[in-house]
C-alpha cells in the first residue's frame, strides 16, 4: 500500500509539474486596438506583460503582436486614453477598445494636500504633465512652462543654469517677495533649480485665491505643485534619456565697425569742441567685433537613467543625472549632477509609508557681471591682440574713461566659481482607519551650502585694467529649513453626496546664515591652493550673519457635491509667523469658498447636441504674503568707512539708521475673485476653459521715500502702504482629432489678459520712483503712483529733433544743441523741466499667449510651441549709458542726425549728454514679441525591432529652442525681468539664445 501511495504522489507531482509547465509556456497573442468612440484603430499603443519588461507597440493599422504566458495580464497604455488591463486566459486573439480620457469626468488633479477629480474642481488650476516639461531644451523645469499656461508670464534670463522669473496674474507687490511657492512632494521651496525635469511625473499651477489659500501665508504670488516619478509595481523598467546639442546667440545687436565707430567719435569731438580723435576713421577698416570675440556656441549635453520598478509590498523610482551647459561667454560654464531615490512600503494593509530623497551638486564658472557692457560699449578700433601678443590697450587710444577697457582682459582675468550643494526630501507614514479616515504625518527638509570664490591675481594687462595687489573673496551661505506636517482626511459617500474634510498643522523653520571674507596678497599657484590664510593678516575681514523665520499654522478643508453636479469648497487657514512677532498682525487668517456647477448634468440639458460637457463655477479667497524682511518692526543701524570721524587722531566709528520702520505691521494680503466656464463640444474634441479674475493686494508693504534729513541711509519709510489690483481674462482651448489615415492631432491655445493698477496709496498722488539702472546723471525712469501701474516709464515726450539754431533759440529749451531731443513742453509754460515729465510706457504685460501641438503618425511623432507677449514697453537704457567714447550700434550710426535734415527721429551721437540722456520716449519701445518656442521631430523604431532586442521603446528626436524670434526691439531680446519699480530695463541684459539638440530615449 505504502508503494502504491508512493506512485501516485508521484504521478501526481508530475501532472502538476506538466500543468504548471504547459501554463508557464509563452503563447503568441495577437490582435488590433480601437478607438472605444468611433472604431478607428489606434497606432503607437503601448502593449506590456503585466510585472515584467515585455512590450511592443501597436503598428501603423492599431495591429499588435506579443509573445506572452497564457496566464499573463497586457496593459495597453496610450497618451490621451484610459489604462485597460485584460487578462490574457489563453487566448491568441485579443481585440481591445480603449475610452478617450477626454470623455472621462474622474481626470485627478493634484491640488494643494491632496487630488481632486478635475470634475469637482471650482478654483483655477492648470496642469502641465511630466512629459511635456521633459520634451522641452530647458534645464529648469519652470522655463519649460513658458507659454503653456494662460495667465503665467515667465521671463528667462538666458544664462546657463539661472532660474527663470515667473509671475502668476500680474505683479501684486513692490517691497515683498515676488516669487511664487514651489511644493515639491510636500515641502516647500523658493525656487526648484535642483530638480531635473526628467523627474517630474505633473506640475499644477494654482492660480486663484480658492485653490491657493490652503497654503495661506506663502501663496500670494501664486503655488506651483510638482509631483516628482513614484515607483510602479512590476519589474526593473529602466529608462535613458539623452541629448546632445548647443545654443547659439539669437538677434545678435550689430555694432558700429571701426571706421564707423571713429567718424562717429570725431563727430561727438566736434560737438564738444575738441579736435577729431582720429585722424583718418577709413584706415581702421572694420576692426574688432566684440561680440564675436567673445561669445560663442555653447555646448549643451543632458543625460538622465531611472530605474522603476516593484512588488505588491514595495515600489521604488531611482534616478541619476548630468547636466551640463556651457554659457555664450567663452569662459562660462554649469554643472548639475542629481540623484533621486524613493520608496513607498505597504507595511500592513492599513498602513504605508515611504520616502523620498534627493541630491543635488551645482558648480559654475562665472562671468564678470559687466561682460555685456562692455562688449556693448568697448572700441572696436582696439585690436584684442597686438602684433608682440600684448592686449591691446583703449588707453593708447585716448578713449577716456568710459571705455578705458579691452573685454579679452576681463574675461581672461575674472575668476570665480560658484557651487551649491543640496540635499532634501521628505519622509512619510499614511494610516487609514475606522474605513473613511486617513491620518498623514510627513517630515520634510531642504538643507545646503552655496560657496562663492572669486579671485583677482596680481596683473598688469592694460593701462586700465591691472591691480596692484591680489584679493581672494570667499562668500558661503548655509540653509537649514524644515517643515512638519498632519493631516487627517475624512471622506465617503452617502447615496449621491460625497464629502471630503480635510483637517491639518504645519510646523515649520527657515534658517540661513552666512559668511564673507576678503583677504589680499594671496599668492596663487592653483585654484586648490586659495586660502585666505594665505593672504596678509592685518588686512583680512570677515562679515557673518543670517537669519530665522518659524511659522504655525493651522488649516481645514471641506469639499462636497451633490449627483457630481453641484460643487462646493471652503478652506481655512490661520498662520502666525516670526517675523511678525512682537511688532505686528502676529496671525493671519485666510479662507476661501468656491462653488461650481456642472450644468451639462441637468435633465433639461440631456436632449440638447450642443454640449458634451458644461460647468460654471465661481471662487473667493484671501492669501498672505510672508516675503518681507525678518524682523520688518525692528529698528536698524549700520557701520561702515564713511561713519567714521577722527578726533585728536583717534578714529571712532559711528552708526546710521538704515531705515525707518513702524512699530506695528499689518499682513500683506491679496484678495481674489474667479468666475470661469469649462465646456467640451463636437463629440468632445474640442474643450475651452475660460474665465475672469479680479486680484487685490491689501496693505501692501514697501518703502516709501522720506527726506535724506531724517538720516536713514535708505532714505525710505517701511510700512503698509498702498492697495494693489491685477484684473484679467483667460482662455485655454483645445482640439483633439483624428483622421481616417491614421493622423492624431492636438491643438490647444491659450491667452491671458492682465491690467494692473496702483488703487491707493498713502503718499496720495506724490510719486514713487525708481528704475535708474543704466539712467546717466543719476535720474530715475520709472514712476508709482495712484491710478497707475507698478513701475511706469516717465519722462519727457519727444517731438523731434532740433535741426539748426534758430529752431534752438525759438524754444523752449534754449541751452540745447542742433542734434539734440525736442521735448514737448506739456504745461506749455515755456519751460521744460521736471513738471514737463509724463508716463511713457508700461513694463507690466498686458497680452499672453500661447500655442502648443502635437501630432502622431505611425512611428512619427511632431510637436511645436509658440510663445509671445504684447501690450508691454521696455526701456532701451544702453543707448545713452554713455561716459565718454563708448561704441555705438550699427542702427544708431545708420539712423543718426549728423546735419540739417538728416534725421528726424535719432539724435545725434551727443546722446550721453544730460539733456539727450533723459529718461524720455525715445528709449522706450515696443517689447511685444512672438517665437518658435519650441520644435520637436522624434521617431520609434518599430515593435517588430523592440521584441528583437527586448525593449520597449526607442526613440530619437532632434529639436529646437528660440530658433525663430520675431519683434522690432532694437536690443538683443524684450525679455526683460526686473524687481518691482524696475522692470523691463536693459542695461545690458543676457543675450537670448536658440538651443538645438539630437536625443535619444530607451526603455529596457
Amino acid at each position: 500500500m505504502k508503494r502504491i501511495f508512493t506512485r501516485i504522489s508521484v504521478l501526481a507531482a508530475f501532472c502538476l509539474l506538466a500543468i504548471n509547465v504547459a501554463f508557464a509556456q509563452n503563447i503568441t497573442v495577437k490582435g488590433i486596438v480601437r478607438d472605444g468612440g468611433d472604431k478607428t484603430t489606434i497606432p503607437s499603443v503601448s502593449v506590456l506583460v503585466k510585472g515584467t519588461t515585455i512590450g511592443t507597440q501597436t503598428d501603423a493599422s492599431g495591429a499588435y503582436s506579443i509573445s506572452a504566458p497564457a496566464n499573463a495580464t497586457l496593459v495597453f497604455q496610450y497618451l490621451g486614453y484610459t489604462a485597460q488591463e485584460v487578462a490574457v486566459g489563453n487566448r491568441t486573439t485579443l481585440n481591445v477598445e480603449l475610452q478617450s480620457s477626454s470623455q472621462q469626468l474622474e481626470q485627478v488633479v493634484v491640488v494643494g494636500y491632496g487630488t481632486q477629480r478635475k470634475v469637482d474642481v471650482t478654483g483655477s488650476v492648470a496642469t502641465v504633465k511630466g512629459e511635456e516639461i521633459s520634451k522641452q531644451a530647458s534645464v529648469n523645469p519652470i522655463s519649460a512652462l513658458q507659454g503653456k499656461v494662460a495667465g503665467v508670464n515667465i521671463t528667462n534670463t538666458g544664462a546657463p543654469g539661472s532660474a527663470p522669473q515667473i509671475t502668476i496674474r500680474g505683479t501684486g507687490t513692490i517691497y515683498g517677495n515676488t516669487g511664487v511657492l514651489y511644493v515639491v512632494d510636500g515641502v516647500w521651496y523658493d525656487d526648484v533649480t535642483f530638480l531635473n525635469p526628467n523627474d517630474i511625473e505633473s506640475t499644477s499651477i494654482l492660480k486663484d485665491a480658492s485653490s491657493q489659500s490652503i497654503y495661506g501665508i506663502r501663496a500670494a504670488n501664486g503655488v506651483i505643485l510638482i509631483t516628482t516619478n513614484r515607483g510602479k509595481k512590476g519589474d526593473a523598467t529602466i529608462s535613458y534619456n539623452g541629448s546632445v546639442g548647443f545654443k547659439a546667440v539669437t538677434n545678435q545687436v550689430e555694432m558700429a565697425n571701426a571706421t564707423e565707430y571713429a567718424t562717429l567719435i570725431n563727430e561727438l569731438s566736434a560737438i564738444n569742441g575738441a579736435n577729431p580723435l582720429f585722424s583718418n576713421p577709413s584706415s581702421y577698416g572694420t576692426g574688432t567685433n566684440w561680440y564675436n570675440q567673445v561669445l560663442r556656441n555653447a555646448l549643451q549635453t543632458n543625460h538622465q537613467i531611472s530605474v522603476n520598478g516593484g512588488s505588491e509590498k514595495t515600489t521604488y523610482n531611482f534616478s541619476l543625472g548630468y547636466t551640463k551647459e556651457d554659457g555664450i561667454v567663452k569662459t562660462e560654464g554649469w554643472e548639475r549632477y542629481t540623484a533621486k531615490l524613493s520608496n513607498d512600503f505597504q507595511i500592513l494593509k492599513p498602513l504605508k509609508v515611504g520616502y523620498t530623497v534627493s541630491g543635488t551638486a551645482i558648480s559654475s564658472k562665472d562671468k564678470d557681471g559687466g561682460i555685456f557692457r562692455q562688449l556693448y560699449a568697448a572700441g572696436p578700433v582696439v585690436p584684442v591682440y597686438y602684433a608682440d601678443g600684448s592686449y591691446g590697450d583703449a588707453n593708447d587710444f585716448s578713449l577716456g574713461g568710459g571705455n578705458n577697457f579691452n573685454p579679452q582682459v576681463t574675461i581672461d582675468y575674472f575668476n570665480q566659481i560658484s557651487r551649491n550643494y543640496r540635499i532634501n526630501g521628505n519622509v512619510y507614514a499614511e494610516l487609514t482607519f475606522a474605513k473613511n479616515f486617513t491620518f498623514r504625518t510627513s517630515a520634510g527638509g531642504d538643507f545646503g551650502q552655496n560657496e562663492v570664490r572669486g579671485y583677482t591675481p596680481l596683473y598688469a594687462a592694460t593701462q586700465g585694467q591691472r591691480t596692484t595687489q591680489s584679493t581672494l573673496r570667499v562668500n558661503r551661505t548655509e540653509t537649514r529649513n524644515w517643515i512638519l506636517e498632519n493631516t487627517l482626511t475624512y471622506k465617503n459617500t452617502f447615496g449621491e453626496h460625497n464629502l471630503t474634510v480635510l483637517a491639518g498643522q504645519t510646523a515649520q523653520r527657515r534658517k540661513s546664515f552666512f559668511t564673507n571674507a576678503t583677504a589680499f596678497d594671496v599668492p596663487y599657484t592653483s585654484d586648490g591652493d586659495l586660502y585666505l590664510s594665505l593672504g596678509t593678516a592685518a588686512t583680512r575681514t570677515i562679515i557673518d550673519g543670517g537669519s530665522l523665520g518659524t511659522s504655525a499654522s493651522y488649516f481645514g478643508r471641506v469639499n462636497y457635491s451633490f449627483k457630481d453636479r453641484y460643487l462646493l469648497n471652503a478652506t481655512l487657514r490661520a498662520d502666525a509667523a516670526s517675523q511678525f512677532y512682537g511688532g505686528g498682525d502676529l496671525w493671519g487668517y485666510f479662507p476661501s469658498i468656491g462653488a461650481g456647477w456642472v450644468v451639462s448634468s441637468e435633465d433639461f440639458m440631456k436632449d440638447q447636441k450642443v454640449f458634451n460637457y458644461l460647468k460654471l463655477k465661481g471662487s473667493w479667497g484671501k492669501v498672505g504674503n510672508a516675503g518681507v524682511p525678518v524682523n520688518p518692526t525692528t529698528l536698524v543701524v549700520s557701520q561702515g568707512g564713511s561713519l567714521v570721524s577722527f578726533f585728536n587722531g583717534v578714529g571712532y566709528t559711528g552708526a546710521s539708521i538704515d531705515m525707518i520702520v513702524p512699530t506695528f505691521l499689518n499682513w500683506e494680503r491679496t484678495v481674489g475673485t474667479d468666475i470661469g466656464l469649462e465646456a467640451r463640444f463636437l463629440d468632445n474634441r474640442l474643450s475651452i476653459e475660460t474665465g475672469v479674475y479680479n486680484k487685490k493686494t491689501q496693505q501692501a508693504i514697501f518703502g516709501i521715500p522720506v527726506f535724506s534729513s531724517l538720516g536713514t541711509s535708505s532714505g525710505r519709510l517701511i510700512g503698509n502702504q498702498a492697495d494693489i489690483q491685477n484684473r484679467g481674462f483667460e482662455f485655454l482651448g483645445t482640439w483633439s482629432d483624428k483622421t481616417a489615415g491614421g493622423l492624431r492631432y492636438s491643438v490647444s491655445g491659450n491667452v491671458g489678459i492682465n491690467n494692473n493698477k496702483i488703487l491707493s496709496v498713502v503718499t496720495g498722488k506724490n510719486p514713487i520712483y525708481d528704475g535708474g539702472a543704466g539712467i546717466a546723471n543719476g535720474a530715475l525712469a520709472t514712476y508709482t503712483v495712484e491710478g497707475g501701474p507698478i513701475g511706469a516709464f516717465y519722462g519727457y515726450k519727444v517731438a523731434g529733433i532740433f535741426q539748426n539754431t534758430a529752431e534752438v533759440t525759438s524754444s523752449a529749451q534754449p541751452l540745447a544743441k542742433p542734434g539734440d531731443f525736442k521735448y514737448v513742453d506739456q504745461n506749455g509754460d515755456g519751460i521744460i523741466d521736471g513738471k514737463d515729465r509724463v508716463v511713457l510706457g508700461n513694463p507690466n504685460p498686458k497680452f499672453n499667449y500661447g500655442i502648443s501641438s502635437s501630432f502622431d503618425y505611425k512611428n512619427f511623432d511632431f510637436s511645436f510651441d509658440i510663445q509671445g507677449v504684447a501690450g508691454v514697453d521696455v526701456y532701451n537704457a544702453n543707448l545713452a549709458y554713455r561716459f565718454g567714447n563708448e561704441n555705438f550700434s550699427k542702427d544708431f550710426y545708420d539712423n543718426r542726425w549728423h546735419g540739417a535734415g538728416t534725421s528726424t527721429t535719432y539724435p545725434s551721437v551727443s546722446i550721453g549728454s544730460t539733456a539727450n540722456a533723459a529718461p524720455n520716449s525715445f528709449y522706450v519701445e515696443d517689447g511685444s514679441y512672438i517665437r518658435l518656442r519650441n520644435i520637436q521631430l522624434g521617431y520609434s523604431l518599430p515593435s517588430s525591432l523592440m521584441n528583437k532586442w527586448k525593449t520597449q521603446r526607442v526613440r530619437v528626436f532632434v529639436d529646437a529652442q528660440n530658433a525663430i524670434n520675431l519683434f522690432g526691439y532694437r536690443g538683443f531680446t524684450p525679455e526683460i525681468g526686473g524687481t518691482p519699480g524696475s522692470a523691463g530695463i536693459d542695461a545690458s541684459v543676457y543675450p537670448l539664445s536658440a538651443t538645438y539638440r539630437l536625443g535619444l530615449q530607451v526603455t529596457f
